[in-house]
C-alpha cells in the first residue's frame, strides 16, 4: 500500500491527515455525521461594555461582539435560524445543526431570559445540540445550575472567552476579568456537571505578548483540561481601538510562518484528547484591516498541517 501523510499519521484521534483532534472529527464521532452550526445573536451586552466592569468592550471586538455571522438580533431565535440554515444548505449537505448562541455573552441576562432563547432553539427542526458562547465571570449560580440541567438533555458546549493567562495583558486589551476569575468560573461550570463540554478560546497576537506568553497561555489552558479549545488569530477590525493603534503604527500583526509556528507549538502543549475546535479565525472581509493573509483560511490550515507533518510531530508530543 501507498504511504500518504494518512496512513503515517500517529495521532490517535483522527481518520485523515490531521495530527490533531479536529472539530469535524469530534462531530462525528459524536453525531454519526457533519453539522452546521448556526451562529445566534440574542441583543445581549457584557460586562465590559455596559459598565459593570468596564466600558467600551475588549479592544479588538467588533460592534456585534463576534456575532458578524449572525443575522440581525431583531428577528427570533427561529428565524435567525431558518435564515441562517438556508444560506448554509449549498455548503453542508446535512441536516443536522447546532444552534450557536455567539454573539457578546450569552449567560449576562436573568435566567427567564436565557430558558426562552435556548428552550427555543432546542426545539428547532435538525437541532441536536447547543453551544452557548459566554464569559467565566458570567456565570451566576441559577444559571449554572440550568447549563447543568440542560446538559443533561442536550450535547452543550460553553464556550469561554480567556485570550490569554496574563493579567497585565487583560488590562492592556480591556478584557475586563483576571485570569483568576476564569479559573474560579471554569472550575464552577466543571463542579456542576461532568456533561458540560467547556472550550476555552485563546488568540494569539495580542499586544506586546511574546512567544513565551502564548505559549504559557495554552500550558495554562491544558493544565485545566477542558474538552475543547478554539486558537484565534488577532484580527484588526475597522471601528475598533485596535484599527487606532494599528493605522497610528503602535501594533504589528502576526506574519503568517510566524504564526503557523506557533499554532503547531501550542497544538503539540495540548493533551490529545482535547478537541482542537479552531486554528484560526473568519473576519468580515470588508471590515478586515489587518492581517491581509488571514483571508486564506484553508492556506493557513494547509501550513500547520505541513509543519506538523515535517516535523513528526501532533497533538500533544511535547506533553
Amino acid at each position: 500500500m501507498k504511504q500518504t501523510q494518512r496512513t503515517q499519521n500517529p495521532f490517535e484521534y483522527s481518520d485523515s491527515n490531521k495530527r490533531y483532534y479536529t472539530y469535524d472529527y469530534y462531530l462525528r464521532r459524536t453525531f454519526g455525521g457533519k453539522c452546521a452550526k448556526i451562529p445566534l445573536d440574542i441583543g445581549l451586552s457584557c460586562p465590559n461594555i455596559d459598565g459593570r466592569c468596564s466600558v467600551g468592550g475588549c479592544i479588538y471586538c467588533s460592534g456585534r461582539g463576534s456575532g458578524d455571522f449572525a443575522e440581525a438580533c431583531t428577528l427570533s431565535v427561529g428565524e435567525q435560524y431558518r435564515i441562517v440554515r438556508e444560506k448554509l444548505s449549498s455548503k453542508w449537505s446535512t441536516q443536522r445543526c447546532i444552534p450557536y448562541f455567539q454573539a457578546h455573552t450569552n449567560t449576562y441576562a436573568p435566567l427567564s431570559v436565557l430558558k426562552k432563547h435556548f428552550e427555543e432553539a432546542l426545539a428547532l427542526e435538525g437541532a441536536v445540540g447547543l453551544n452557548i458562547a459566554t464569559r467565566a465571570d458570567c456565570l451566576e449560580d441559577d444559571v449554572v445550575e440550568y447549563l447543568a440541567e440542560l446538559a443533561g438533555r442536550t450535547v452543550l458546549t460553553v464556550e469561554l472567552g480567556l485570550q490569554t493567562v496574563h493579567d497585565s495583558t487583560a488590562k492592556h486589551i480591556n478584557r475586563g476579568h483576571t485570569f483568576e476569575d476564569f479559573v474560579d468560573g471554569f472550575c464552577k461550570l466543571r463542579a456542576a456537571s461532568p456533561k458540560i463540554n467547556i472550550c476555552v478560546h485563546l488568540i494569539f497576537g495580542l499586544p506586546h505578548e511574546t512567544d513565551e506568553m502564548m505559549l504559557e497561555s495554552v500550558k495554562r489552558v491544558a493544565e485545566l483540561h477542558p474538552e475543547q479549545v478554539k486558537i484565534h488569530l488577532l484580527h484588526v477590525i475597522r471601528g475598533t481601538e485596535m484599527a487606532r493603534m494599528y493605522l497610528n503604527g503602535e501594533y504589528v500583526p502576526l506574519e503568517k510562518e510566524h504564526y503557523v509556528g506557533l499554532v503547531a507549538d501550542a497544538i503539540e502543549l495540548l493533551p490529545p484528547d482535547v478537541v482542537v475546535a479552531r486554528l484560526t479565525g473568519d473576519g468580515m472581509a470588508d471590515d478586515l484591516l489587518a492581517p491581509e493573509w488571514s483571508k486564506r483560511k484553508v492556506s493557513v490550515i494547509n501550513d500547520i498541517d505541513k509543519l506538523l507533518y515535517e516535523r513528526n510531530s501532533y497533538q500533544g508530543k511535547r506533553i
